[in-house]
């Protein structure tokens, strides 16, 4: 059984902000995404499911034009093609689910 560990894991800064440790399987990529407070991204979309994990923090999240303050414990899913963007209201920890695997994060 393959059993992984963030903190033993790379971390890359793929956004001003957001410190990011990727782990890839054969049809999804998991993150864990370590977040300054203030740090933002912009909006955008992309092919892939996203299920995104608030595990400590406060962070805004703007989904298809409605926006909504998570904190921990909150999960948002995402679909496919829909606009999304966010800012970390806090620092914060975030754990990001892709399916299919992100080749943007390899």
């Amino acid at each position: 059984m393959p059993v992984h560990s963030f903190d033993a894991l790379d971390r890359s800064e793929e956004m001003p902000g957001y410190l990011g440790a990727f782990l890839h399987g054969e049809n999804m990529t998991v993150t864990n995404w370590e977040v300054e407070a203030g740090a933002s991204f912009p909006e955008h979309s992309h092919p892939h499911e996203q299920i995104s994990i608030v595990v400590e923090g406060t962070f805004e999240l703007t989904l298809d034009g409605e926006t909504e303050v998570l904190e921990s414990g909150r999960i948002a899913v995402i679909p496919p093609d829909t606009s999304h963007s966010g800012e970390a209201v806090t620092a914060c920890e975030l754990i990001d689910v892709f399916s299919p695997v992100r080749q943007d994060y390899q």
